[in-house]
């Protein structure tokens, strides 16, 4: 098995969450103590892991938040994730940055975020095809997370277009599972928004671990999210959560009460199942 998907199950099993945090931190939003520290994102988010870690099994720094400070962003970008390897190790590191260009481009990209940051996985576009995105796909000690089916509104339009009769983030589910994940290093974004279409996906990707966007301030379900994608193990979703976690008076508290509802829906989905069989 893939190290980072083995190392994501190991830490589901050890917390029994499919939990993740995104850290997105908008320096307005941080509370005073924070914003007036040398590195104001570094500081919240090393508070927001501190609070959370006992209930998370992955954190996903989205690097939109951190690149429109410059400098200072990927600063503190880098100690998140360097705080994340030294004290938190057993938890999967992702970096939200939907990269995907050809394949020289990528190997900056490549170096930059596994080797010179340390993340253990990345969000990828499928656009410009496998040759392209070869420089991660070969990385067999990190793992690679395809854009799908996307959480946002205005998904369809080009992810509906229809491709040799089916939609196009179906063809992708399929190049994914089927031709590109021969090392066992691929993972899909299927959003919470999409049950029917996450079903779908899973009926052609029946092993490959979802990154699951969209739960909470995006309007996704948790009873239908599991219910349409998790698998037979009660692994295979990475269920992403971020500002009503980050954000709360007490992000430890919000961070059990999304683990435990993600965790009641998984046991219902179990006893539905087995009661149909």
């Amino acid at each position: 098995m893939n190290p980072i998907a083995a190392k994501w199950n190991r830490r589901v099993d050890a917390v029994d969450s499919l939990l993740c945090v995104g850290l997105d931190p908008v320096l307005e939003k941080l509370p005073t103590e924070f914003r007036a520290a040398e590195h104001p994102f570094f500081a919240f988010n090393r508070w927001v892991i501190d609070q959370t870690a006992e209930h998370v099994a992955a954190y996903k720094p989205n690097v939109a938040f951190y690149e429109a400070r410059g400098i200072a962003g990927y600063a503190e970008l880098k100690l998140t994730a360097e705080y994340l390897r030294e004290r938190y190790p057993e938890i999967v590191t992702i970096c939200d940055a939907k990269r995907g260009d050809i394949g020289s481009t990528n190997q900056g990209y490549v170096t930059a975020i596994f080797d010179e940051m340390g993340f253990d996985s990345v969000t990828l576009h499928p656009y410009m095809g496998a040759e392209a995105l070869a420089p991660f796909l070969e990385r067999q000690d990190k793992a690679c997370i395809i854009l799908c089916r996307t959480s946002n509104v205005g998904s369809g339009e080009f992810q509906d277009l229809q491709c040799e009769g089916q939609p196009l983030w179906m063809t992708v589910a399929e190049h994914v599972a089927n031709e590109w994940d021969t090392d066992g290093n691929c993972m899909l974004v299927v959003g919470a928004t999409y049950p029917e279409e996450m079903r779908r996906i899973r009926a052609v990707a029946p092993q490959t671990t979802f990154l699951v966007p969209g739960v909470g301030a995006q309007g996704g379900d948790v009873n239908a999210v599991v219910g349409s994608g998790m698998i037979n193990d009660g692994r295979g979703l990475i269920i992403s959560s971020s500002r009503e976690i980050i954000y709360a008076s007490d992000p430890a508290a919000a961070a059990s009460k999304v683990k435990d509802s993600i965790r009641l829906a998984r046991d219902a989905a179990r006893e539905a199942a087995h009661a149909s069989h």
